[in-house]
């Protein structure tokens, strides 16, 4: 029981963390392309470190190396379109959008682990387009934060229902390594082509060094292995409920760093409880269902 709550502990401290990333990501001056660039190489070097102190095998065909490769862009320009949204509008905007990868994800799942579609999945997703529409009506000068965020939200419910097939085969490390190696490789490319690669780009001050490293190090490298590890003990239906909370720690820890700029009208609080509660139940409602499933059997 004692070890139990001890992982229970561990996950809440994991969930806290990734709210307070997009903290960092605020906190951090350079441009979203830089975060990105430099946030992708800390962490490759944080986990090569991991995997040569574990041994590792990082053998891999090559139909999924250049699988794993394409994922990883996709988790760059995830990462690009969730910084984006904070710089150009603020926290609490990019985690609400952020937050609608539950409807983008019971749309996507299906299609990759063909199964049927759930029709309340469906249901609850259009409760929270429902949300996000009555967000951008009062939210007007936040439009693009909102669309980026949403962005966010849609390539990361892409590169999560990949992993979960790529973890069945592959070692979660590996997979981790590969897919940044390609993300980073890839965005090294287009920013070489579009003359964005200069001394000026990797020039930053000591402070963005200091986010830069706790974002990549303990916001990144630790609660990937971490969370990992964690699965061996906690059920994934316990995983996913807990991490919906990132969107609450985020929004509160913003509030209270930044209270001016990130009070919102009584319209945005509506929709985000909204959305909030369709996350929830959508998780309770599955933890019902699969116990009944599991009573009649």
């Amino acid at each position: 029981m004692l070890f139990k709550n001890k992982n229970l502990l561990l996950l809440h401290f994991i969930v806290l963390i990734w709210g307070f990333s997009p903290i960092l990501g605020k906190l951090i001056s350079v441009q979203a392309l830089q975060l990105v660039w430099f946030r992708i190489l800390i962490t490759l070097v944080a986990i090569s470190v991991y995997l040569v102190i574990t041994k590792q095998n990082m053998k891999v065909s090559s139909f999924d190396f250049w699988r794993l490769v394409m994922v990883g862009v996709i988790i760059a320009f995830h990462w690009f379109c969730f910084y984006n949204a904070i710089k150009i509008s603020n926290v609490s905007v990019t985690l609400v959008a952020f937050a609608t990868g539950t409807l983008f994800t019971s749309i996507i799942e299906p299609i990759f682990y063909k199964r049927k579609i759930i029709r309340y999945e469906i249901a609850f997703g259009m409760v929270i387009i429902g949300a996000i529409a009555m967000i951008f009506h009062v939210e007007t000068d936040y439009k693009w934060g909102i669309i980026f965020g949403m962005l966010a939200a849609l390539t990361s419910s892409f590169f999560t229902v990949w992993n979960g097939l790529f973890v069945k085969r592959i070692a979660a490390p590996v997979i981790s390594t590969y897919e940044l190696g390609g993300g980073f490789v890839a965005l090294t490319i287009y920013l070489i082509c579009t003359g964005a690669l200069n001394k000026e780009f990797v020039t930053i001050s000591a402070a963005d060094w200091g986010w830069l490293a706790i974002l990549s190090v303990v916001g990144t490298a630790f609660t990937f292995i971490a969370s990992v590890n964690l699965m061996k003990h906690i059920s994934p239906y316990t995983v996913t409920l807990t991490v919906n909370l990132e969107t609450v720690y985020g929004i509160v820890i913003a509030y209270f760093i930044w209270e001016k700029e990130e009070a919102m009208t009584p319209g945005f609080y509506l929709g985000t409880l909204i959305i909030l509660a369709t996350i929830f139940g959508n998780g309770l409602l599955k933890g019902y269902l699969k116990k009944q499933i599991e009573k009649a059997q």
